[in-house]
């Protein structure tokens, strides 16, 4: 593998945990550590562990930290001033109002934000953000010194607080999407990506070995970027690049629920053709009904048109290929389709998302 690929501070300690490295968006990161199958259910029935430091923080401070965070991002930032630690999730959106990134904002103070955002984007988010904060008086500072372990599972707080267990008093009442700041630049957050309870941690890079080894050894499952993205497909959780990128505006990707228009005085980037010409389709999860295994880009047919696979895979809980596809208007989940799978129109059903919430199965 290339030796120009950036590394996170856990490298070292990946590789001596026998995982399988791969290019991530730049970045060298472990897809498993031996069985994905074990990673992803450890996740579901107890704890397991990601690297994801390769995902970027970046401070954004300022007099105008606010006026422009309000007119950067799709979602308004004004929903969580007033709880410091408070998290809002949204889209970063071009003129055209296709998506640059997703991301989410944290609110520590009037002046002062952090905002994390995707590791194969990151270099092309700094810039757009600093175009965009042109006239603002505001700083936007990387925090490439900072890195972030996400422990996810039902018994993931506890296993963070047998190890951390000064963190406990500052985090045990947060409530999901809330983060508490702590000493030493560390952030815990009861966020996630895997559709389970949890929390993402930020700290300082050189404490990082320390605690992902700690965890290690409270039994807390190492996982890599393979149950990392089952996880999230059983979550209904869009990734960047393959559900959504530039060219696919935010009601084209299931995340209306992401753009404030409420504000009528709030101009933000991309809100005049969301209000003028906006692109719309269902998106919507899918279950293959016959064998096999759904993909990106495979073609699907039913009674509203004709529609295309943005992410699939087989759910490791469910026990059959799950995927999410985009179609016209009108498609709703219960109806039946067919998807094209090397050269075969397979039965499907369309249905609802998610597949998985909490460990529990929402559709069968």
């Amino acid at each position: 593998m290339s030796s120009s690929l950036n590394r996170t501070a856990l490298y070292q300690a990946h590789l001596d945990s026998g995982a399988k490295m791969v290019d991530f968006g730049g970045w060298e990161m472990p897809i498993s550590y031996g069985s994905q199958i074990e990673e992803h259910h450890a996740v579901r029935t107890k704890a397991g562990m990601f690297d994801v430091s390769h995902m970027l923080n970046v401070d954004v401070k300022g007099v105008d930290a606010y006026a422009f965070l309000r007119k950067l991002i799709a979602n308004d930032v004004a929903k969580i001033t007033g709880t410091p630690g408070k998290a809002l999730y949204s889209c970063m959106l071009n003129e055209q109002a296709g998506i640059v990134d997703d991301l989410i904002t944290y609110f520590f103070s009037e002046t002062e934000w952090r905002v994390v955002v995707n590791a194969g984007t990151a270099e092309k988010d700094i810039a757009w953000m600093n175009k965009q904060a042109e006239g603002f008086n505001v700083t936007i500072t990387p925090r490439r010194d900072l890195s972030m372990v996400a422990v996810q599972g039902p018994q993931a707080r506890e296993l963070v607080w047998k190890v951390r267990p000064e963190w406990k008093e500052k985090s045990e009442g947060l409530t999901p999407f809330v983060a508490a700041l702590l000493p030493n630049n560390t952030i815990v957050a009861r966020t996630g990506y895997t559709g389970e309870d949890g929390f993402e941690i930020v700290l300082p890079s050189e404490d990082v070995v320390a605690f992902w080894k700690d965890l290690a050894t409270a039994g807390v499952q190492p996982c890599g970027l393979g149950a990392r993205d089952t996880l999230r497909l059983e979550a209904g959780m869009n990734l960047y690049g393959q559900d959504m990128n530039e060219e696919i505006q935010p009601y084209q990707a299931g995340l209306a629920w992401t753009v404030s228009l409420k504000d009528e005085s709030r101009d933000f980037v991309g809100r005049k053709v969301l209000e003028t010409a906006p692109a719309r389709n269902a998106f919507l999860g899918i279950k293959l009904l016959d064998r096999g295994v759904v993909r990106a880009h495979m073609k699907v047919r039913g009674a509203s048109g004709e529609g295309e696979i943005t992410s699939g895979t087989m759910s490791p809980t469910l026990g059959f290929s799950v995927g999410f596809v985009r179609m016209p208007e009108g498609a709703q989940a219960g109806d039946a389709v067919e998807v094209e799978i090397r050269g075969k129109w397979l039965p499907a059903v369309l249905t609802k998302l998610p597949f998985v919430r909490n460990g529990k199965a929402l559709v069968e």
